[in-house]
């Protein structure tokens, strides 16, 4: 008899605590690291409760880019060109857009009558 190897869906293995996937446990660690910085400024002013807020806002802001997708809708502009994609790579091409001082580059083909 020969063995054959059944497949497995691998989705959702990469995850840790059931919510994070590793894209988003560093995501929302970048945004947690202004929160915190806040965090200890406002911990300055005898403010802690408002900080652990602020930090625990900032992570989840994070965790949103690094999760979510851009909702496919027509109403606005944006979300017509960009619906369904991740916002995380919405934010990169954004960025990447105006390094290049908002040039676009568009090929235009001519065409010609053959008579």
């Amino acid at each position: 008899m020969r063995t054959y190897e059944i497949p497995r869906n691998y989705k959702g293995e990469s995850r840790i605590l059931y919510i994070f996937s590793i894209k988003a446990l560093i995501y929302t660690a970048i945004g947690a690291v202004p929160g915190v910085i806040l965090y200890f400024i406002l911990s300055l002013f005898n403010a802690t409760v408002p900080g652990i807020i602020v930090a625990i806002l900032c992570g989840g802001i994070g965790f949103a880019i690094g999760t979510f997708k851009v909702p496919d809708t027509r109403k606005f502009k944006i979300t017509e060109k960009t619906g369904g994609e991740n916002i995380d790579d919405v934010i990169k091409r954004a960025i990447k857009f105006k390094q290049k001082k908002n040039k676009i580059y568009v090929y235009m083909k001519e065409e010609t009558k053959d008579e």
